[in-house]
């Protein structure tokens, strides 16, 4: 018997293919994934034989049952405080994804995970200290969003890609996930209220920006936020060892091409601050002179320290006088207030080092 296939890896359109491939009369698949899709996302449940759609045809439910899995990983652990808090999920490998839900004025954000560890190896980033161990599944993506709505009941109306991995580096799952995300029939997260993070992947960045030209409707309000953490090539691949393959110059040409299509849209650069390494005015100026011409905000981040840490987050003075520079050369700009840093939940901060300690027994075992 083949493997079944985890259901919430599928964007609508290809559970209708999937559907249609099990069913007796053709052209049907899309009537019955339309029930299937709504059923799962807004009931969470996989019974079809519980919905009208499908009483004529018990023996399409029946197949349904034996080929798809819906499971979602259990709670491996939660910790946080009011300001945030981070879930661990354990996947079927034994591995765990970590996601983040953070309290805003209005709403919740999430933060999801695309990896377990990370390759781009920025020396300030706990989850760079794992190294890189695999890429999550599209399932395994939105299964974050489950959990934090079905099993913790939080409303999630905001998701950003800010967890663990570089999320350009495993796309095709990425954008699966946002489609699904962010399907009407479903969870129903408008794409503009969705934020892909990345540490400044050019070739990552041109594929989802053609994919946004292509697929207006879909991807057109998606949210863009960049690592750039320095206004120079020195400092930053100092930090950022990615800075080799992809400079700020080629950074900047690629940002250029990204479709800003409401007034209201923008680019949003993020910038830990370090204490000593790129917080000084002079270096705020560069910064506004290298962001000229784009239409971009700046997310300043005081430093939120990894375990054992070569780096300080930057004193309340610095950080105000590195604002003011930005803001007095016209840089739009605001500091992004520290969250969940007592529990090891903050932006940089995710990560487990003992599953990197673990990863060739289990490699082996695979």
């Amino acid at each position: 018997m083949p493997e079944s296939v985890d259901i919430l890896g599928l964007p609508r359109e290809a559970l209708h293919r999937e559907i249609g491939a099990l069913h007796d009369r053709p052209g049907k698949g899309e009537y019955h994934g339309d029930a299937l899709f709504r059923a799962l996302y807004r009931d969470g449940v996989l019974d079809p034989g519980s919905l009208p759609e499908f009483a004529a045809n018990p023996g399409l439910a029946r197949k349904v049952v034996e080929r798809f899995r819906f499971e979602l990983p259990p709670l491996a652990g939660k910790q946080g405080d009011d300001t945030a808090y981070k879930f661990l999920l354990r996947l079927r490998d034994g591995l765990e994804s970590e996601s983040v839900i953070i309290p805003m004025r209005w709403y919740k954000s999430l933060c999801v995970s695309s990896q377990v560890g990370c390759k781009m190896a920025c020396r300030f980033c706990e989850t760079a200290q794992m190294g890189f161990l695999r890429h999550l599944t599209a399932g395994e993506i939105v299964s974050q969003a489950m959990v934090a709505r079905q099993i913790l009941r939080e409303p999630a109306e905001n998701i950003v890609f800010m967890g663990m991995g570089e999320p350009l580096d495993n796309f095709d799952a990425v954008v699966d996930a946002i489609r699904i995300l962010s399907d009407r029939r479903g969870l129903a997260i408008p794409v503009k209220n969705i934020t892909v993070s990345t540490v400044g992947h050019i070739p990552g960045i041109m594929r989802l920006a053609e994919l946004a030209e292509k697929d207006p409707t879909g991807f057109g309000r998606l949210r863009l936020a960049v690592s750039v953490n320095a206004p120079d090539d020195e400092t930053r691949a100092a930090i950022m060892p990615v800075n080799a393959a992809w400079p700020l110059s080629d950074l900047q040409q690629a940002l250029l091409h990204w479709p800003l299509r409401h007034k209201d849209d923008v680019i949003f650069i993020e910038y830990v601050l370090l204490d000593g390494v790129n917080d000084r005015p002079d270096q705020a100026r560069a910064l506004a002179e290298y962001l000229r011409g784009l239409r971009a905000c700046v997310n300043l981040i005081p430093y939120n320290p990894r375990r054992d840490s070569p780096y300080a987050r930057p004193s309340r003075e610095k950080t105000a006088a590195f604002f003011q520079a930005l803001m007095e050369a016209g840089q739009a700009c605001r500091i992004r207030g520290t969250k969940g840093d007592a529990a090891m939940a903050a932006c940089g901060q995710l990560g487990n080092r003992s599953l990197s300690r673990r990863q060739p027994e289990m490699m082996k075992a695979a």
